[in-house]
Protein backbone atom coordinates (compact mmCIF):
# COMPACT_ATOMS: atom_id res chain seq x y z
CA UNK A 1 0.00 0.00 0.00
CA UNK A 2 2.48 2.72 1.01
CA UNK A 3 5.97 1.75 2.10
CA UNK A 4 6.57 4.98 4.13
CA UNK A 5 8.53 4.46 6.67
CA UNK A 6 7.59 5.76 10.53
CA UNK A 7 9.61 8.66 11.49
CA UNK A 8 11.13 9.72 14.73
CA UNK A 9 8.61 12.39 16.44
CA UNK A 10 11.90 15.09 16.05
CA UNK A 11 11.45 15.62 12.60
CA UNK A 12 7.81 14.78 11.90
CA UNK A 13 6.80 18.42 11.58
CA UNK A 14 9.64 19.01 9.23
CA UNK A 15 8.98 16.61 7.49
CA UNK A 16 5.17 17.28 6.83
CA UNK A 17 6.03 20.73 6.02
CA UNK A 18 9.09 19.99 3.78
CA UNK A 19 6.34 17.60 1.76
CA UNK A 20 3.28 20.23 1.65
CA UNK A 21 6.04 22.57 0.32
CA UNK A 22 6.75 19.99 -2.84
CA UNK A 23 3.05 18.54 -3.20
CA UNK A 24 0.68 21.26 -1.92
CA UNK A 25 -1.25 22.83 -5.16
CA UNK A 26 -4.53 25.22 -4.69
CA UNK A 27 -5.77 24.17 -8.02
CA UNK A 28 -6.12 21.09 -7.65
CA UNK A 29 -9.22 18.86 -7.25
CA UNK A 30 -10.32 17.50 -3.58
CA UNK A 31 -10.27 14.88 -4.69
CA UNK A 32 -6.44 14.98 -6.05
CA UNK A 33 -5.00 16.50 -3.13
CA UNK A 34 -6.20 13.94 -1.14
CA UNK A 35 -5.06 10.97 -3.46
CA UNK A 36 -2.13 12.86 -2.41
CA UNK A 37 -1.95 13.08 0.97
CA UNK A 38 -3.82 9.77 1.68
CA UNK A 39 -1.10 8.05 -1.06
CA UNK A 40 1.80 9.28 1.38
CA UNK A 41 0.41 8.25 4.63
CA UNK A 42 -0.67 11.82 5.87
CA UNK A 43 -4.09 11.40 5.92
CA UNK A 44 -4.30 9.24 8.64
CA UNK A 45 -0.43 9.16 10.41
CA UNK A 46 -1.03 7.26 13.23
CA UNK A 47 -2.48 4.11 11.72
CA UNK A 48 -0.20 1.49 10.67
CA UNK A 49 2.60 1.69 8.19
CA UNK A 50 0.31 -1.41 6.45
CA UNK A 51 -3.04 0.63 6.24
CA UNK A 52 -1.74 3.98 4.57
CA UNK A 53 -0.23 5.55 7.68
CA UNK A 54 2.98 6.44 9.02
CA UNK A 55 2.60 4.33 12.45
CA UNK A 56 3.09 7.84 14.37
CA UNK A 57 2.36 8.69 17.93
CA UNK A 58 -1.29 10.15 18.66
CA UNK A 59 0.94 12.81 19.81
CA UNK A 60 3.03 13.40 16.22
CA UNK A 61 -0.24 12.54 14.64
CA UNK A 62 -1.77 15.70 16.13
CA UNK A 63 1.29 17.99 15.06
CA UNK A 64 0.98 16.45 11.32
CA UNK A 65 -2.59 17.89 11.37
CA UNK A 66 -1.87 21.08 12.98
CA UNK A 67 0.84 21.74 10.57
CA UNK A 68 -1.32 20.68 7.59
CA UNK A 69 -3.39 23.40 9.00
CA UNK A 70 -0.98 25.94 9.63
CA UNK A 71 0.76 25.41 6.43
CA UNK A 72 -3.01 26.59 4.95
CA UNK A 73 -3.70 23.44 2.74
CA UNK A 74 -6.87 21.49 3.41
CA UNK A 75 -6.85 18.70 6.31
CA UNK A 76 -7.35 15.60 5.78
CA UNK A 77 -11.65 13.67 4.63
CA UNK A 78 -12.89 14.17 7.78
CA UNK A 79 -16.33 12.16 8.83
CA UNK A 80 -16.82 8.36 10.38
CA UNK A 81 -14.56 6.61 7.68
CA UNK A 82 -11.50 8.55 9.18
CA UNK A 83 -12.30 8.57 12.59
CA UNK A 84 -14.29 5.10 13.15
CA UNK A 85 -14.45 2.92 9.73
CA UNK A 86 -10.95 2.55 8.83
CA UNK A 87 -9.01 2.06 12.25
CA UNK A 88 -11.33 -0.51 12.81
CA UNK A 89 -10.59 -2.09 9.83
CA UNK A 90 -6.96 -1.66 10.13
CA UNK A 91 -7.53 -3.81 13.62
CA UNK A 92 -9.91 -6.58 12.45
CA UNK A 93 -9.67 -6.54 8.96
CA UNK A 94 -7.79 -8.99 6.49
CA UNK A 95 -5.28 -7.70 4.38
CA UNK A 96 -8.22 -8.21 1.26
CA UNK A 97 -10.62 -5.49 3.55
CA UNK A 98 -7.65 -3.55 4.29
CA UNK A 99 -6.86 -3.37 0.14
CA UNK A 100 -10.88 -2.70 -0.49
CA UNK A 101 -11.74 0.11 1.78
CA UNK A 102 -8.81 1.90 3.09
CA UNK A 103 -7.29 3.72 0.50
CA UNK A 104 -11.22 5.29 -0.16
CA UNK A 105 -11.06 6.37 3.17
CA UNK A 106 -7.84 8.16 3.53
CA UNK A 107 -8.04 9.59 -0.32
CA UNK A 108 -12.44 10.57 0.80
CA UNK A 109 -13.51 8.56 -2.08
CA UNK A 110 -16.33 6.75 0.02
CA UNK A 111 -18.01 8.45 3.09
CA UNK A 112 -18.90 6.34 5.98
CA UNK A 113 -21.91 6.42 8.54
CA UNK A 114 -22.33 3.84 11.35
CA UNK A 115 -25.29 1.26 11.20
CA UNK A 116 -25.69 0.21 14.70
CA UNK A 117 -28.50 2.25 17.28
CA UNK A 118 -32.43 1.08 16.28
CA UNK A 119 -35.51 1.81 17.34
CA UNK A 120 -35.44 -0.77 20.57
CA UNK A 121 -31.41 -1.01 20.52
CA UNK A 122 -29.72 1.83 21.95
CA UNK A 123 -27.98 1.62 24.98
CA UNK A 124 -28.60 -2.54 24.82
CA UNK A 125 -26.97 -2.39 21.47
CA UNK A 126 -26.79 -6.21 21.49
CA UNK A 127 -30.45 -6.50 21.56
CA UNK A 128 -30.67 -5.54 18.16
CA UNK A 129 -32.79 -7.18 15.85
CA UNK A 130 -31.25 -6.32 12.05
CA UNK A 131 -31.93 -10.17 10.39
CA UNK A 132 -28.76 -10.83 8.25
CA UNK A 133 -29.60 -14.24 6.08
CA UNK A 134 -26.97 -16.34 4.51
CA UNK A 135 -27.85 -16.59 0.57
CA UNK A 136 -24.70 -18.10 -1.23
CA UNK A 137 -22.33 -15.79 -1.32
CA UNK A 138 -24.02 -13.22 0.37
CA UNK A 139 -26.30 -12.08 2.77
CA UNK A 140 -29.75 -10.44 2.41
CA UNK A 141 -30.65 -7.57 5.17
CA UNK A 142 -33.98 -6.87 6.56
CA UNK A 143 -34.48 -4.18 9.80
CA UNK A 144 -34.21 -0.69 10.26
CA UNK A 145 -31.29 1.78 12.26
CA UNK A 146 -31.81 5.24 13.53
CA UNK A 147 -29.79 8.59 14.99
CA UNK A 148 -27.60 7.41 11.70
CA UNK A 149 -24.94 10.40 11.69
CA UNK A 150 -24.50 11.48 7.92
CA UNK A 151 -26.22 8.47 6.43
CA UNK A 152 -27.77 11.14 3.72
CA UNK A 153 -24.10 11.82 2.52
CA UNK A 154 -22.46 8.04 3.17
CA UNK A 155 -21.20 5.80 0.19
CA UNK A 156 -20.79 2.74 2.91
CA UNK A 157 -21.69 1.86 6.36
CA UNK A 158 -20.74 -0.16 9.27
CA UNK A 159 -23.56 -2.73 9.58
CA UNK A 160 -24.21 -4.73 12.71
CA UNK A 161 -26.85 -7.09 11.72
CA UNK A 162 -28.03 -10.80 13.89
CA UNK A 163 -26.00 -13.42 11.58
CA UNK A 164 -27.19 -16.13 14.23
CA UNK A 165 -30.38 -16.03 16.76
CA UNK A 166 -30.13 -18.93 18.34
CA UNK A 167 -26.56 -18.14 20.54
CA UNK A 168 -27.20 -15.22 23.52
CA UNK A 169 -26.92 -11.75 22.03
CA UNK A 170 -23.42 -10.98 21.88
CA UNK A 171 -22.35 -13.93 20.06
CA UNK A 172 -24.89 -13.33 17.19
CA UNK A 173 -23.51 -10.65 15.71
CA UNK A 174 -21.45 -9.94 12.63
CA UNK A 175 -20.18 -6.61 11.35
CA UNK A 176 -20.45 -5.45 7.87
CA UNK A 177 -18.79 -3.16 5.23
CA UNK A 178 -22.48 -2.22 3.83
CA UNK A 179 -22.51 -0.50 0.00
CA UNK A 180 -25.39 2.19 1.20
CA UNK A 181 -26.08 2.78 -2.40
CA UNK A 182 -28.01 -0.45 -3.35
CA UNK A 183 -31.69 -0.97 -3.70
CA UNK A 184 -33.54 -1.47 -0.54
CA UNK A 185 -31.74 1.13 1.33
CA UNK A 186 -33.87 4.35 2.24
CA UNK A 187 -32.57 7.14 4.49
CA UNK A 188 -34.62 9.40 5.60
CA UNK A 189 -33.56 12.88 7.88
CA UNK A 190 -34.50 12.94 11.49
CA UNK A 191 -35.34 17.10 12.45
CA UNK A 192 -34.39 17.72 15.38
CA UNK A 193 -35.12 20.44 18.32
CA UNK A 194 -32.57 22.39 17.23
CA UNK A 195 -33.66 22.85 13.51
CA UNK A 196 -31.07 20.59 11.80
CA UNK A 197 -31.18 17.14 10.45
CA UNK A 198 -27.23 15.71 11.47
CA UNK A 199 -29.28 12.36 12.24
CA UNK A 200 -31.34 10.09 10.02
CA UNK A 201 -33.33 6.61 10.32
CA UNK A 202 -32.32 4.05 7.35
CA UNK A 203 -34.40 1.22 6.61
CA UNK A 204 -32.80 -1.93 4.76
CA UNK A 205 -35.35 -4.06 2.75
CA UNK A 206 -34.19 -7.23 1.37
CA UNK A 207 -30.51 -5.27 0.66
CA UNK A 208 -27.15 -7.47 0.01
CA UNK A 209 -23.59 -7.39 1.54
CA UNK A 210 -20.97 -10.30 0.38
CA UNK A 211 -19.92 -12.79 2.70
CA UNK A 212 -16.15 -11.03 2.08
CA UNK A 213 -17.61 -7.89 3.75
CA UNK A 214 -18.04 -9.11 6.83
CA UNK A 215 -15.23 -7.87 9.11
CA UNK A 216 -13.73 -9.80 12.38
CA UNK A 217 -15.38 -12.86 11.00
CA UNK A 218 -18.76 -14.20 11.03
CA UNK A 219 -20.38 -13.75 14.91
CA UNK A 220 -17.46 -11.48 16.00
CA UNK A 221 -19.40 -8.47 15.47
CA UNK A 222 -19.76 -7.55 19.23
CA UNK A 223 -15.93 -7.51 19.34
CA UNK A 224 -15.76 -5.24 16.22
CA UNK A 225 -18.12 -3.03 17.57
CA UNK A 226 -16.62 -2.56 20.57
CA UNK A 227 -12.87 -1.44 18.96
CA UNK A 228 -15.34 0.96 16.74
CA UNK A 229 -17.20 2.33 20.13
CA UNK A 230 -14.02 2.77 21.82
CA UNK A 231 -12.31 4.81 18.95
CA UNK A 232 -15.88 6.90 18.78
CA UNK A 233 -15.68 7.81 22.52
CA UNK A 234 -12.30 8.71 21.95
CA UNK A 235 -12.71 10.80 19.38
CA UNK A 236 -15.98 12.34 20.31
CA UNK A 237 -14.89 13.07 24.55
CA UNK A 238 -13.82 16.13 25.70
CA UNK A 239 -9.82 17.16 24.45
CA UNK A 240 -10.25 14.43 21.73
CA UNK A 241 -8.40 17.00 19.93
CA UNK A 242 -9.37 15.61 16.68
CA UNK A 243 -7.87 17.97 13.61
CA UNK A 244 -8.82 15.58 11.14
CA UNK A 245 -11.65 17.18 9.93
CA UNK A 246 -11.43 19.69 6.93
CA UNK A 247 -13.68 22.03 4.94
CA UNK A 248 -14.65 19.77 2.43
CA UNK A 249 -16.88 16.58 3.00
CA UNK A 250 -15.94 13.41 1.65
CA UNK A 251 -17.17 11.23 -0.57
CA UNK A 252 -19.41 10.43 -4.11
CA UNK A 253 -22.89 12.47 -2.65
CA UNK A 254 -21.56 15.45 -0.81
CA UNK A 255 -20.27 17.06 -4.11
CA UNK A 256 -16.89 18.66 -2.79
CA UNK A 257 -13.78 15.91 -4.41
CA UNK A 258 -14.01 18.23 -7.91
CA UNK A 259 -14.22 21.31 -6.40
CA UNK A 260 -10.77 23.04 -6.72
CA UNK A 261 -9.25 22.81 -3.33
CA UNK A 262 -7.66 26.09 -2.66
CA UNK A 263 -11.42 27.50 -2.82
CA UNK A 264 -12.12 25.58 0.86
CA UNK A 265 -8.79 26.61 2.78
CA UNK A 266 -9.51 30.43 2.83
CA UNK A 267 -12.41 30.08 6.13
CA UNK A 268 -14.94 31.35 4.82
CA UNK A 269 -17.06 28.86 3.28
CA UNK A 270 -19.88 28.64 5.43
CA UNK A 271 -20.67 25.39 7.77
CA UNK A 272 -22.79 22.93 6.43
CA UNK A 273 -24.86 20.71 8.63
CA UNK A 274 -26.12 17.42 8.31
CA UNK A 275 -23.15 15.26 7.94
CA UNK A 276 -22.84 14.54 11.78
CA UNK A 277 -21.56 15.81 15.22
CA UNK A 278 -22.20 19.30 17.31
CA UNK A 279 -22.82 22.30 15.01
CA UNK A 280 -20.93 24.99 14.86
CA UNK A 281 -17.83 23.68 16.57
CA UNK A 282 -19.77 24.56 20.15
CA UNK A 283 -17.21 22.30 22.59
CA UNK A 284 -14.04 24.54 21.50
CA UNK A 285 -15.56 28.02 21.22
CA UNK A 286 -18.49 27.88 23.61
CA UNK A 287 -15.78 29.57 26.84
CA UNK A 288 -14.26 32.01 24.60
CA UNK A 289 -18.31 33.17 22.94
CA UNK A 290 -19.91 33.33 26.32
CA UNK A 291 -17.27 35.43 28.31
CA UNK A 292 -17.26 37.80 25.13
CA UNK A 293 -21.36 37.59 25.58
CA UNK A 294 -21.35 38.48 29.47
CA UNK A 295 -18.79 41.38 28.86
CA UNK A 296 -21.33 42.66 26.36
CA UNK A 297 -24.09 43.01 28.04
CA UNK A 298 -22.72 43.41 31.64
CA UNK A 299 -23.43 40.01 33.12
CA UNK A 300 -19.71 39.48 33.55
CA UNK A 301 -20.39 41.34 36.86
CA UNK A 302 -22.64 38.94 38.43
CA UNK A 303 -20.68 36.94 40.90
CA UNK A 304 -22.23 33.44 40.04
CA UNK A 305 -21.45 33.72 36.40
CA UNK A 306 -18.29 34.58 36.91
CA UNK A 307 -17.68 32.14 39.29
CA UNK A 308 -19.57 29.22 36.38
CA UNK A 309 -17.40 31.06 33.85
CA UNK A 310 -14.19 29.43 35.72
CA UNK A 311 -15.79 26.34 36.82
CA UNK A 312 -16.40 25.43 32.55
CA UNK A 313 -12.48 27.03 32.14
CA UNK A 314 -11.59 24.11 34.31
CA UNK A 315 -13.30 21.48 33.10
CA UNK A 316 -11.84 22.73 29.32
CA UNK A 317 -8.61 22.29 30.84
CA UNK A 318 -8.84 19.33 32.60
CA UNK A 319 -10.06 17.88 29.14
CA UNK A 320 -7.06 19.16 27.50
CA UNK A 321 -4.78 18.19 30.01
CA UNK A 322 -6.05 14.60 29.96
CA UNK A 323 -5.77 14.59 26.02
CA UNK A 324 -1.55 15.81 26.64
CA UNK A 325 -1.32 13.11 29.06
CA UNK A 326 -2.58 11.09 26.40
CA UNK A 327 -0.26 12.37 23.44
CA UNK A 328 2.73 11.80 25.85
CA UNK A 329 2.31 7.99 26.32
CA UNK A 330 0.12 7.84 29.51
CA UNK A 331 -2.01 4.85 30.05
CA UNK A 332 -5.29 5.82 31.61
CA UNK A 333 -7.85 3.11 31.40
CA UNK A 334 -11.24 3.74 30.57
CA UNK A 335 -9.72 7.71 29.89
CA UNK A 336 -12.63 7.14 26.51
CA UNK A 337 -15.01 6.70 28.93
CA UNK A 338 -14.16 9.82 30.89
CA UNK A 339 -13.48 11.98 28.38
CA UNK A 340 -17.19 11.56 26.96
CA UNK A 341 -18.73 12.22 30.28
CA UNK A 342 -16.66 14.92 30.82
CA UNK A 343 -18.37 16.60 27.04
CA UNK A 344 -21.74 16.30 28.58
CA UNK A 345 -20.72 18.17 31.51
CA UNK A 346 -19.28 20.78 29.75
CA UNK A 347 -22.09 21.39 27.40
CA UNK A 348 -24.57 21.06 29.73
CA UNK A 349 -22.74 23.57 31.96
CA UNK A 350 -22.54 25.48 28.63
CA UNK A 351 -26.11 25.70 28.02
CA UNK A 352 -26.76 26.60 31.27
CA UNK A 353 -24.70 29.38 31.93
CA UNK A 354 -25.38 30.52 28.14
CA UNK A 355 -29.34 30.83 28.83
CA UNK A 356 -28.11 32.93 32.01
CA UNK A 357 -26.01 34.99 30.06
CA UNK A 358 -28.79 36.02 27.31
CA UNK A 359 -32.18 36.28 29.59
CA UNK A 360 -34.83 36.56 27.59
CA UNK A 361 -33.08 36.60 24.62
CA UNK A 362 -32.28 32.90 25.34
CA UNK A 363 -36.20 32.04 24.72
CA UNK A 364 -35.74 33.10 20.85
CA UNK A 365 -34.36 30.35 18.49
CA UNK A 366 -34.49 30.27 14.41
CA UNK A 367 -34.57 26.98 12.57
CA UNK A 368 -34.28 27.48 9.19
CA UNK A 369 -31.32 29.94 7.34
CA UNK A 370 -34.12 32.15 6.07
CA UNK A 371 -35.34 32.63 10.43
CA UNK A 372 -31.43 32.76 11.41
CA UNK A 373 -31.04 35.87 9.33
CA UNK A 374 -34.10 37.33 10.48
CA UNK A 375 -33.60 37.14 13.94
CA UNK A 376 -29.94 38.27 13.50
CA UNK A 377 -31.35 41.25 11.71
CA UNK A 378 -33.63 41.92 14.86
CA UNK A 379 -31.38 41.54 17.61
CA UNK A 380 -28.32 42.28 16.16
CA UNK A 381 -26.46 39.33 17.90
CA UNK A 382 -25.26 36.77 15.53
CA UNK A 383 -24.40 35.33 18.78
CA UNK A 384 -28.05 34.52 20.05
CA UNK A 385 -28.39 31.50 17.79
CA UNK A 386 -25.58 30.02 18.06
CA UNK A 387 -26.30 30.08 21.79
CA UNK A 388 -29.63 28.94 22.20
CA UNK A 389 -29.21 25.79 19.02
CA UNK A 390 -26.09 24.64 21.83
CA UNK A 391 -28.71 24.59 24.68
CA UNK A 392 -31.34 22.92 22.29
CA UNK A 393 -28.27 20.63 21.29
CA UNK A 394 -26.91 19.54 24.54
CA UNK A 395 -28.74 16.10 25.55
CA UNK A 396 -27.47 14.41 22.07
CA UNK A 397 -23.74 13.83 23.95
CA UNK A 398 -24.95 12.32 26.96
CA UNK A 399 -27.40 9.67 24.34
CA UNK A 400 -24.96 9.23 21.12
CA UNK A 401 -22.17 6.98 21.37
CA UNK A 402 -23.22 5.11 24.32
CA UNK A 403 -25.32 7.14 27.36
CA UNK A 404 -23.46 8.16 30.10
CA UNK A 405 -25.15 5.89 32.25
CA UNK A 406 -23.64 3.37 29.91
CA UNK A 407 -20.05 5.34 30.26
CA UNK A 408 -20.86 4.92 34.34
CA UNK A 409 -20.80 1.14 34.06
CA UNK A 410 -18.40 0.99 31.84
CA UNK A 411 -16.02 2.25 34.29
CA UNK A 412 -17.53 0.40 37.12
CA UNK A 413 -17.30 -2.96 35.34
CA UNK A 414 -14.27 -3.13 32.93
CA UNK A 415 -12.01 -0.20 34.92
CA UNK A 416 -12.70 -0.64 38.68
CA UNK A 417 -13.89 -4.37 38.80
CA UNK A 418 -17.11 -4.10 40.08
CA UNK A 419 -19.60 -6.63 39.67
CA UNK A 420 -21.44 -6.71 36.69
CA UNK A 421 -25.01 -6.47 36.59
CA UNK A 422 -27.11 -9.34 37.10
CA UNK A 423 -28.26 -10.92 33.74
CA UNK A 424 -28.81 -14.04 31.95
CA UNK A 425 -28.42 -12.42 28.30
CA UNK A 426 -25.32 -13.53 27.98
CA UNK A 427 -26.09 -17.26 28.22
CA UNK A 428 -29.77 -17.78 26.50
CA UNK A 429 -29.82 -17.91 22.46
CA UNK A 430 -31.16 -14.42 21.41
CA UNK A 431 -34.58 -15.39 19.61
CA UNK A 432 -35.74 -16.47 23.67
CA UNK A 433 -34.96 -13.43 25.52
CA UNK A 434 -37.71 -11.15 26.10
CA UNK A 435 -38.08 -8.10 23.19
CA UNK A 436 -39.02 -4.63 24.21
CA UNK A 437 -42.60 -3.73 22.90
Amino acid sequence: MTDTAARPSTDVTTEINAWLEEHWDPDLTVAEWWERLGTAGWAAPSWPVDAYGRGLSREDSVRVQQAIRAFGALGAPGGLGLLLAGPTIAVHGTEEQKRAYLKDIVTGQKAWCQLFSEPGAGSDLAGLGTKAIKDGDEWIINGQKVWTSGGQVADMGMLLARTDPDVPKHNGISYFAFDMHQPGVEVRPLREMTGRALFNEVFLTDARVADDACIGGQGNGWKVANTTLAFERSGLGAGGGNEAGGMAIPGTIAGDLNRRVGDLVDGTRPQRGGAGGAPGGLMGGAYTLLVGLAKGNGKINDPVVRQDLMVLHTRNEIARFTNLRLKGGADIPGVGNISKLSMSEILRLSRDLGLRILGPYGMLHAYTAEERKALDEATGNPFIGVVTEMALFSPGPAIYGGTDQVQRNIIGERVLGLPKEPSNDRVVPFRDLPKNG
